[in-house]
């Protein structure tokens, strides 16, 4: 009996997907799996919205990654000669968006530029805009022209393609203004898993968004059923260290868990 299969294509903008996974794996990440007890938040995103402001919770995550960021910036820093940080003032912060080409859904980046001083319902506009923006053929990041070498990218070998992150990340205001200097990626928000997913990245800080699962919860001295967060970040150890990133993951627990800057959306 002869076997049975089939080819299927691979969209072209994976390709830089599989760049990226490559070269993350050079960097000194510290991978944080932790739970965040969101009841309070998604309740309080759920007034608001009673009210007519639309805010998605992906939005607000980010706005609330972008604040606590704003507070430590050496967190969302890049190596400079090995010898310096090079922090920046604004948090520029990469996310994906499925967009479709031909009969596929193909995830694509999008940079939300200065998402520190917008609030969450104006983040959720963009990215709401972002996904209806007519996709173009050598597209790599939305909403950002690409340069003549840049539309060339796919047709490159991969020693080539990979050469080309690393010089990008040896100039962090180049990789700033190209990929932003945080990722937040929300895998989890498409059906429920129950644990985490580890990812790569080749940002200083990025944030792998789980699932959202109710479970059993002490709270003072109680059992109660409660809405949990499963997130992972992975912070470049390389250009923070253990002290300051335990600080920044308490504030970045408080501002979830509190829900912070949702009034002001």
């Amino acid at each position: 009996m002869p076997v049975r299969y089939r080819y299927q294509e691979i969209p072209r903008s994976r390709i830089a997907t599989f760049d990226v996974f490559a070269v993350g794996l050079q960097k000194h990440h510290i991978s944080a799996m932790l739970e965040f007890d969101v009841t309070e938040s998604r309740r309080k995103l759920r007034d608001i919205r009673k009210q007519g402001i639309n805010v998605s919770f992906n939005a607000w995550i980010i706005k609330v990654i972008s604040n606590v960021l704003q507070e430590h910036p050496e967190a969302a820093s890049f190596i400079y000669n090995k010898r310096k940080l090079l922090i920046f003032n604004d948090i520029n912060v990469s996310i994906i968006v499925e967009k479709v080409t031909g009969n596929n859904k193909v995830p694509i980046p999008l940079v939300i530029e200065k998402a520190n001083e917008k609030s969450a319902a104006e983040i959720t506009r963009e990215i709401e805009m972002a996904r209806k923006v007519e996709l173009a053929k050598d597209d790599i990041v939305l909403n950002k022209q690409s340069a003549a070498y840049e539309r060339y990218y796919y047709q490159l070998p991969g020693f080539i393609r990979r050469w080309f992150w690393k010089i990008l990340l040896r100039n962090p205001k180049s990789a700033f203004k190209k990929m932003g200097n945080v990722v937040i990626t929300s895998v989890g928000m498409m059906g429920k898993i129950n644990g985490w997913f580890i990812h790569k990245s080749v940002h200083p800080v990025s944030f792998g968004i789980g699932s959202i699962l109710k479970k059993p919860v002490v709270i003072n001295d109680e059992i109660k059923i409660r809405e949990i967060l499963n997130m992972t970040i992975l912070v470049d150890h390389d250009v923070i260290d253990g002290a300051p990133m335990v600080r920044f993951l308490d504030d970045l627990t408080n501002h979830i868990e509190t829900g912070k800057e949702i009034n002001a959306s």
